[in-house]
Formats: structure tokens, sequence, C-alpha cells
């Protein structure tokens, strides 16, 4: 491809003739295309004829930046009408007043187009751009800065790329944003607490290179899934998660420490916990026993311990329970039913089981005399609810 320096003036250079040229002076505003009046000064903004030629300027800025494209994806983005380009999508759009606004540029679906290169400031200049899916590319290099202003984008999905750098800061200033995509790059650093006060419903950023302590106010998100695995986050799971109403969390394959928080009893929507490959110590909660809507529980590959709490084998959507190579001491009833059945207990140190740790192995557990209890109570919690600032016994049916 073409060495883009040069291209996007030249390109730009017309576009204010193009708008100007259809303009009335109205009152020290400007009105394009005759579609009414821009009431308060200034320049109108901008009509949908010159949004498409403002989106053809970006795309073919960006075409120039993208150095290999074996699918010959791009082969189709020549001419003024984006909206036949490969990958783009235009629909119809409506002013501030709900009217009709013309046809602009609201998709870029790009998965597994296999196209080499980077991304360019220049697509910040898509403004009503919704949706930016760019899975399975090999586009390396950071994010623009300029995309904090695509404020009509709702879904970024960067994933299996070859980005790298710190967190891309400007996703934190993208209003509208629910789905953020970053697994499988190469990204690295901490990961910024604003992240987590966003209203996004799904934050995926596994697979990079992630690392720091987990923010305290990780609790504070309303996303429905956080998948932080396969990086290199440290510290304690902070308590603040207790507050969430959250459906999927994943923190396996990191270097976290410490206990985990009694304040899980409150996820009372979660269906999948993965804590597995961490370094966790300490016996666990008794409040797991409250997740009624819990389906897979992976505990693998810590160093918990102490008796599974009684009511955990018994939950009636759990399918999947992995509990293997920790120092857990024994568990109930129901847990020794379900053993082989998605539930699974090897190399612990549980008496009278088969492939469990051998016997001095068991004799110094790392952290188990730690209860890990850290709400004071009179008595252990079975179902934590959060009553004003108090727990509450509550056990489940």
């Amino acid at each position: 491809m073409k060495n883009s320096s040069c291209l996007l003036p030249l390109l730009l250079l017309f576009l204010p003739i193009i708008v100007v040229r259809a303009a009335v002076i109205v009152g020290g505003g400007i009105t394009v295309g005759g579609g009414g009046v821009w009431i308060g000064g200034g320049v109108s903004p901008p009509t949908s004829a010159s949004k498409l030629t403002i989106a053809y300027a970006a795309l073919q800025v960006w075409k120039a930046a993208i150095t290999d494209d074996p699918l010959k994806i791009t082969t189709s983005w020549n001419g003024p009408n984006v909206c036949s380009y490969r990958g783009v999508f235009c629909s119809d759009s409506v002013n501030f007043m709900g009217n009709p606004a013309g046809v602009v540029v609201a998709a870029i679906d790009l998965n597994h187009a296999n196209l080499q290169g980077t991304l360019v400031k220049e697509l910040s200049l898509l403004a009503d751009l919704s949706l930016l899916h760019l899975n399975s590319n090999r586009f390396s290099g950071g994010v623009p800065p300029s995309f904090r202003n695509l404020a009509s984008l709702t879904e970024l999905d960067l994933s299996n790329n070859r980005f790298s750098g710190g967190f891309p800061t400007a996703v934190l200033y993208i209003p509208d944003l629910v789905y953020l995509d970053l697994r499988f790059n190469s990204f690295y650093g901490p990961i910024p607490e604003e992240l987590f006060d966003k209203k996004l419903d799904a934050i995926f950023l596994n697979n990079n290179l992630f690392s720091g302590e987990l923010p305290q106010n990780l609790g504070n998100s309303p996303a429905s899934v956080i998948n932080l695995a396969y990086n290199k986050l440290s510290g304690a799971i902070p308590f603040s998660l207790g507050y969430m109403g959250i459906k999927e969390i994943l923190f396996l394959n990191n270097q976290l420490t410490g206990c985990i928080p009694q304040g899980v009893g409150m996820w009372s929507d979660l269906q999948v916990l993965d804590v597995s490959s961490n370094s966790l110590i300490g016996h666990l909660p008794d409040s797991l026993s409250c997740l009624r809507n819990i389906e897979v529980l992976n505990l693998a590959r810590n160093q918990l311990s102490g008796e599974l709490p009684d009511l955990l084998c018994s939950l009636r959507s759990l399918i999947n329970l992995t509990a293997a190579a920790n120092f857990f001491s024994g568990f109930s009833q129901d847990c020794d039913r379900n053993a082989g059945f998605g539930f699974d207990f090897t190399f612990n140190c549980i008496p009278g089981r088969e492939l469990q740790r051998p016997q001095p192995d068991c004799t110094a557990i790392p952290g188990g005399g730690l209860s890990c209890l850290r709400i004071p109570a009179a008595r252990p919690l079975v179902c934590g609810v959060l009553a004003g600032a108090e727990f509450t016994a509550n056990p489940p049916p």
C-alpha cells in the first residue's frame, strides 16, 4: 500500500469547498443542503453528503495504512460510494430533533479479514460509527488517542490482533461504549480504575500482559461479564466484588494472592467463577453456598485448604466444580456423591480418596490457618445478604 502521509490533506483540501458550496449563510450561521436553519451561529453540523465525503477521506487513509490484504478485502474500497465498500455498513440517521438526516457509516465489521497494518487517527472522523469489529486480523501498534471522539461507538472489538502499549485510555472517554474486547493482544501495564466506573456490559481483557493489582473499585462495574484471565495481575481480589450483579468473572492464570473474599456470596446472579491457577490461600468462605445460580466453579491449582463448605456441592445449578491441586482436607457427603460427575477433587489432602497429594505435602499447608472471614460475625456466615451495612444469616431453602 502507498504511504498515507500526504493523502488525507489532499482529500480534505476539497471538503470545505464541497460543504460551503452547498451552504447558505443565515443569521451568522450556515445551513448545508437546504435542510433547515442552524440556530446559534457558526457552522451547521455536516450533512449526510458531507459525512460520507469525510468517511471516504478517512477510509482512504486507513486503506493506505493496510500493508497486507491477502483476502483482497480493500480492493472494493474505491470511489466515493463508501457504502459499497466490503466490511463497511451504512444506515439512515436522524438529527438531534429526530428528523431523518440521511445515510451515514454506522458500522465496520472486518472480523477474520487477516489484514495487516495499523489504525489511523482519521477513523475518529466517522462520527456516527456505532460498531467497530476487527477480530482476528494482524493490526499492530496502539489505539489512536483520537478514538475518544467516536461519540456514537457502542461496540469496540480489537481482539486477536497484535496491538501493544499501555491500556488504550481513549476508550475511557467514549460515552456510549457498552462492549469492549481487547483480548489476545499484547497490551501491558496497569488496568485503570476508571474502566470499572463506565457503563460497560462486557469487558474482555484476557490474554494480554496487564500487570499490577486489581483496582479496588472493580465492584463498581455493572458488567455482566468480566474476563481478566491470562495476564500478570497480582494482589488480592477486592472485597468490593461482593456488591456486583455479575454473571461471569474469570481471574484464571494470574498471580493473585490472599483469600477469596466472603462477599462472593452476594453475587446472586453469578453463573461462572474461575480463580484457577493463582496463589490464593486459606479456607473457602461459607458464603459460596449462597451462589444459587452458579454453574461452573473452578478453584483448581491454588493453595486453598480446609474443608469445602457443606452446602456447596448441593447447589442445584452447579454442574462443574473443580477443586483439584489444592490442599483441601475434606468435603461433605453431597460432594462425595458427585465426585467424578463434573466434580474434581484430585491432588488434594483428603483422607481415603484416590489421586491425592503425598502425605508429606499435607503436613505444611500454605496459609492453612487462615479462615479468610473478613467480616465480624457471631457465627459463620452461611448465606450472607446485605441489610443496610450488616450481614444477616439467610440460609438457602
